[in-house]
């Protein structure tokens, strides 16, 4: 469920995110996690978990310890401890899950470097400053695309992110070879009077903080739900039997997707029962060649050599059958007595589904005025001649 800003309005068109991100049910944000064990009590003399996770812009999380015992649930804002001065986050969970995801993250809690420290809860004016800077963001990002440009700099700023207390500025950039930027920082420097500090991000990680649609008609995965990002080969899609176009198979990112991987242990799974594709099996009648195979079904096409266009379907055992037999240094006669036990009934009937009604019952019958028009002047011509006749 998303916060009441985040539905849609009386016309049926969304509203967006009145909060900027920061509304309080933190049910529509990017990562968020289920507090299964909010519920439940300690064991008694158990003190509970010093560790807080907290979320900044783009799904930015980061731990913290509660070395002060502040009451904190979910949702609340905080000023955290930073390099200088102090940033705004809010908090996504607190409790025993925070030590889980810790230790599945290896992060360890007495880490003094990475694990820094909670001051207080925000008070209204670390509020008003944090939203002044955010305000700020997206007219910089375009005075600092221009300056970049008219520097011929070969890289792209995508995202501009303010510390919690406006006295720094984390400018991220995609490039593809390395950049020397120095006299963009003081261009930046002397435009926006802040601290400025570059960080270079991939082509992937840009697309899950700018986020998307995919090709498939859902968010994107990576600015959703997916937390790290495997390498993605082309291999994963031959496995698949994909055509190896880079433009169906490349998301966003211009990398290859990742949603590739997602089936792809379970077609090398079944890929197993399958001979290589280059093994040739050896018959009476000649070589014979794989041309396709049907990972789903469990069939395999081959053809003679010279005969390419007749293609006999054999079952994956069928093959393995007659590889058996050629490691014997025994023929088969043919392809053609195994494949004649997998011919099939390709008939299909068809049947309505749309309630067995006709799909032309919406469409108003033809008339047939100019049929009976032609009648009616036939019956009228051949009164006329009989009228005639009967005077005479």
């Amino acid at each position: 469920m998303s916060c009441k800003s985040c539905s849609t309005g009386k016309d049926g068109q969304p509203k967006g995110c009145k909060n900027n991100g920061t509304c309080g049910t933190d049910s529509c944000n990017k990562l968020t996690v289920f507090d299964w064990l909010a519920n439940m009590s300690l064991p008694q003399g158990q003190d509970p978990f010093i560790g807080i996770e907290v979320r900044f812009k783009n799904g930015r999380k980061l731990y913290y310890k509660n070395s002060e015992n502040l009451t904190l649930s979910i949702g609340d804002i905080v000023a955290t401890q930073a390099g200088s001065g102090h940033d705004i986050g809010m908090v996504t969970l607190t409790g025993e899950l925070v030590r889980v995801q810790m230790k599945r993250k290896k992060v360890d809690i007495n880490d003094e470097e990475n694990v820094m420290k909670i001051y207080r809860k925000a008070s209204q004016k670390d509020i008003d400053i944090w939203s002044a800077a955010r305000d700020k963001e997206d007219p910089m990002k375009v005075k600092a695309r221009r300056f970049a440009i008219d520097l011929k700099l070969k890289m792209k700023i995508s995202d501009i992110e303010y510390q919690g207390d406006a006295s720094k500025a984390t400018f991220y950039y995609t490039a593809e070879e390395r950049v020397d930027f120095r006299e963009l920082i003081k261009v930046f420097a002397r435009e926006f009077r802040t601290r400025i500090e570059m960080k270079q991000v991939g082509f992937r990680q840009e697309a899950a903080r700018l986020g998307g649609i995919g090709s498939c008609g859902r968010e994107l995965c990576c600015s959703t739900w997916l937390t790290d990002f495997r390498s993605v080969s082309t291999s994963a899609a031959r496995y698949q039997q994909l055509s190896l176009n880079p433009l169906k198979l490349a998301g966003q990112c211009g990398k290859l997707k990742c949603c590739l991987n997602y089936e792809l242990d379970a077609y090398l799974d079944a890929l197993k029962a399958f001979p290589k594709t280059e093994t040739r099996l050896y018959t009476e009648k000649g070589k014979a060649v794989c041309q396709k195979t049907d990972i789903f079904r469990g069939h395999m096409w081959y053809a003679y050599e010279g005969e390419w266009m007749n293609w006999h379907v054999l079952t994956t055992e069928q093959a393995n059958e007659i590889i058996e037999k050629n490691r014997r240094k025994e023929k088969v006669e043919s392809l053609e007595e195994y494949a004649s036990e997998l011919i099939e009934d390709t008939k299909t009937e068809f049947e309505n589904v749309v309630g067995q009604d006709s799909l032309t019952r919406f469409d108003s019958p033809k008339r047939k005025k100019k049929r009976r028009n032609n009648r009616g002047k036939q019956r009228q011509s051949s009164n006329k001649t009989n009228n005639s006749n009967a005077k005479k």
